[in-house]
């Protein structure tokens, strides 16, 4: 018989559709700050090639008017808030959901498994009341799914050791993994924008040497300038450099907690190790959402 395999698509289904509205909103969070960043660059280069003509003047109207628009609609549709709100339900699901497969508290083991149960539907139902703002872009197809998926009950029957095993594999390592691939390339990402933004900064600067050199020379200064501006703009949206320091310290404190995996031989002792280790992944989340809405 092959182990259960706890993963996205076994999660509770209110995960699935957190996890799905985040994504989306993200995506077009990053879409429309990338086409408003580019946008400006556009119509600044525009201006720079027919400075005097009015189609050069109307078309760069034209493009700083969308660039509005794409302002007005970030700030009334508020797709970041969406994408943090979808994050934080979804992390705050998964989190139920592997404590429970594991009878963790405060699902340990009783008399009667649906009592637990009911307190776990409970929880997710308190997560979503949070987050009412979420309710008109939850995926009805996936929200409707047993909140107890088939294979958390079956994991939830494991021994003891069978259980820390698959929380070891399937959740610390699996998670472990993630935030070291996610801390370099973000450390990647940070300095490659860094050193772009550096590079066209220091464009701008010779540019404007050469022009006291020669007046009459026509070069795209104010183009390179506002290249530059939305490259470190970019950068600080997507907080690439936040990100590498947050997630490597999560994956440096992972490791250490699963060295204390080698002392568990007890329910109470599981309990304790994975409400730990929940309480980890849940904090690099909780503070990068508090940074978030400072």
């Amino acid at each position: 018989m092959s182990e259960p395999v706890l993963d996205n698509g076994t999660l509770p289904g209110l995960y699935q559709s957190a996890n799905k509205a985040s994504l989306k909103a993200q995506a077009i969070y990053f879409w429309s700050l990338k086409s408003y960043l580019f946008l400006l660059v556009l119509a600044a280069f525009v201006s720079f090639l027919w400075p005097k003509e009015v189609n050069g003047a109307l078309v760069s109207a034209l493009l700083f008017l969308i660039t509005l628009g794409i302002l007005i609609f970030l700030r009334i549709n508020r797709p970041d808030d969406l994408w943090y709100n979808g994050r934080a339900v979804a992390e705050s699901v998964k989190t139920r959901a592997w404590r429970w497969s594991m009878r963790a508290e405060p699902y340990e083991d009783c008399d009667n498994v649906e009592l637990v149960s009911k307190q776990f539907i409970n929880d997710l139902k308190s997560i979503l009341k949070q987050n009412r703002s979420l309710s008109e872009v939850l995926d009805a197809k996936t929200g409707i799914k047993n909140p107890i998926s088939e294979t958390m009950r079956q994991i939830r029957l494991l021994s003891t050791e069978e259980r820390l095993g698959i929380y070891k594999i399937q959740r610390i390592d699996n998670q472990a993994n993630w935030y070291a691939l996610k801390s370099q390339y973000n450390k990647q990402k940070a300095q490659q924008w860094f050193w772009a933004s550096v590079a066209l900064h220091l464009i701008a600067v010779i540019m404007l040497l050469y022009r006291i050199k020669d007046p009459m020379q026509g070069l795209p200064i104010e183009v390179v300038a506002t290249a530059a501006g939305a490259a470190l703009t970019w950068l600080q949206a997507k907080k690439h450099n936040e990100l590498n320091s947050s997630y490597g310290l999560t994956a440096h404190e992972i490791v250490l907690i699963k060295g204390e995996a080698l002392s568990i031989t007890s329910e109470k002792a599981l309990s304790e190790f994975v409400l730990d280790s929940e309480n980890a992944f849940s904090r690099e989340h909780t503070q990068w959402t508090a940074r978030k809405t400072e």
